[in-house]
């Protein structure tokens, strides 16, 4: 029996393939413990900068396992939502590649990554509402945070898919490459974020990712001790003296 996610590192990257084409990579338990594990370890190693996240055999991911669900099985995970992934993201950045389809569940995974790389013929959408249920996974959410709200919700009520050219025009994708090349494409992207200094890029991804939430008046004081601990650490220091002395840093993550 083949393992339901495969683990592989690129220089910094590790690469997370949902291995069960047969299915089109559908998320069952087995595949959402997996995943959860991997970004666990993706948080913990001190040698991984940043993480990616796809599906085997030229598709992403085509949602939950219907047949698992009619059986009483639920892919969702205490804490961590469907796929070990919608409601615990990682500390460090995500990058969905994505090809062929990126359906309900799936496209709720990759909603849930930081950045979406995708080759020219994917597909995204969420149909739910086409069988009966509801994209309760952060798809719902997330969706109108990344296009425009109306857009999202014409999207949602329909169940229609978006194209990735579309989806790159919206802005949901931020790479679009030619079919076959996402993963490529996006362990480019991870290189060059894995060359920055690690404690500036997880700031810089807090930071994005809660200053929505933050009241005017309080923007300052809550942004400031994130900061203040990257000017204070030790590779704020070493990115001065790299600069002044014409060389790349040498990052320590302190």
């Amino acid at each position: 029996m083949s393992e339901p996610v495969l683990i592989a590192q690129h220089n910094a990257t590790l690469v997370i393939t949902i291995n069960r084409p047969r299915q089109r990579n559908a998320v069952n338990r087995a595949v959402s413990l997996a995943i959860a594990a991997a970004l666990d370890d993706l948080d913990r190693r001190l040698d991984l900068r940043v993480g990616v996240l796809t599906g085997q055999d030229g598709t992403f991911c085509s949602g939950m396992d219907l047949k698992a669900f009619v059986d009483g099985e639920r892919p969702e995970l205490e804490g961590r939502g469907f796929g070990g992934l919608t409601e615990a993201a990682p500390k460090k950045p995500l990058i969905a590649a994505v090809e062929g389809y990126a359906l309900a569940g799936g496209c709720e995974l990759a909603l849930a990554c930081d950045l979406i790389v995708a080759a020219e013929d994917a597909w995204f959408g969420l149909p739910e509402v086409c069988r009966g249920l509801v994209a309760g996974s952060g798809g719902l959410v997330r969706l109108r945070q990344r296009i425009p709200p109306a857009i999202a919700l014409e999207y949602a009520l329909t169940g229609e898919r978006i194209s990735a050219s579309v989806a790159h025009g919206w802005g949901l994708v931020n790479r679009l490459v030619t079919s076959g090349g996402a993963l490529a494409e996006a362990l480019k992207l991870a290189d060059r974020i894995a060359a920055n200094a690690p404690l500036s890029v997880a700031a810089s991804k807090r930071i994005m990712n809660e200053a929505p939430s933050w009241s005017p008046h309080e923007i300052w004081e809550r942004q400031r001790p994130l900061v203040e601990a990257v000017l204070a650490s030790s590779d704020a220091q070493e990115g001065a003296r790299a600069f002044a002395e014409k060389r790349d840093p040498v990052w320590r993550g302190e």
